[in-house]
């Protein structure tokens, strides 16, 4: 693994790399509460038939983390990673988990000529999320803890007694543990970083999406049309059937939006399948990808 810092629209981000720069690029978006050193467990196994680049993005680890909230617009996420990809001056395969999802949906549907080819693992599309979400059954139930963390207070009590509650969240809350104290630690150092949480916790408070109370459907949903958010381009969705955060219902009706799906289930793996089974996600991604 190689780091650098690298200049993203005048900012300062912290990029890792791994593998040969003259493979095929495979750009990947780390989600909450982690950090691009989270591909580390996947990347050396992508790594001798890709060229495997991974950022800490807008608001985490070492890179440009503004204050307020509007600085973490999806737009401006995208944005920021629209010009690592054309400073690398050809399109990539986009692979993004959990936020990191977000972001990689945004550059295959914002700009299509930077995206090869579109993987998400367990990261959902903003159309059939927000659908769920707003249902009022299973998922809104399931995705109560956004409110939590979207709240003015959150960081404070996240970060308390050396971040105890954001690590049973990370640990426990979205399935099984898979971190050794060493992990532990690192993700620790990262998150004391000065004004990280806060800044990790507005890509939430940024967001428009509505959740609903359970059994209290919502009809106040901002709009999406489905024209703007077409994923054209060939995309795979890995999935840890496990996951307590994002249930299968989040990704019903996927192909109204992107007609080229594939869809491949990763065996005993929730929320945390890049850690929990990176062999056999980098094989699907393999096979996929030669298929």
């Amino acid at each position: 693994m190689e780091n650098k810092f690298v200049d993203l629209n005048g900012q300062r981000f912290l990029q890792r790399s791994w593998g040969n720069p003259g493979l095929p690029p495979v750009l990947m978006l780390h989600g909450f509460p982690e950090y691009g050193g989270a591909w580390r467990d996947l990347a050396p196994h992508l790594s001798s038939d890709f060229y495997c680049i991974a950022t800490d993005q807008r608001g985490y680890g070492q890179s440009w983390a503004p204050e307020g909230v509007g600085h973490y617009a999806l737009s401006q996420l995208v944005s920021d990673m629209a010009t690592l990809i054309e400073g690398l001056n050809r399109p990539v395969t986009v692979l993004g988990h959990d936020w990191g999802a977000s972001v990689a949906y945004g550059l295959a549907m914002f700009r299509p000529d930077l995206v090869t080819q579109l993987i998400i693992a367990n990261g959902v599309h903003p159309a059939p999320f927000q659908r769920a979400m707003a249902a009022g059954g299973a998922q809104s139930e399931a995705s109560q803890y956004i409110n939590t963390l979207r709240a003015p207070d959150a960081a404070e009590r996240l970060s308390a007694d050396n971040f105890a509650k954001l690590e049973q969240f990370f640990r426990f809350g979205m399935g099984t543990d898979w971190m050794s104290d060493t992990q532990m630690q690192e993700y620790r150092t990262e998150w004391a970083r000065p004004g990280r949480l806060e800044a990790m916790l507005n890509w939430y408070r940024a967001s428009p999406l509505v959740v609903a109370k359970p059994g209290v459907p919502r009809t106040d949903l901002p709009e999406l049309p489905k024209e703007r958010l077409m994923v054209r381009c060939p995309h795979l969705l890995l999935w840890g059937r496990d996951d307590k955060a994002l249930l299968p219902e989040a990704t019903e009706g996927l192909e109204e939006f992107a007609p080229d799906l594939t869809r491949i289930d990763i065996p005993n793996a929730d929320h945390w399948l890049h850690h929990q089974q990176p062999e056999a996600v980098a094989q699907a991604i393999k096979g996929w990808i030669a298929g």
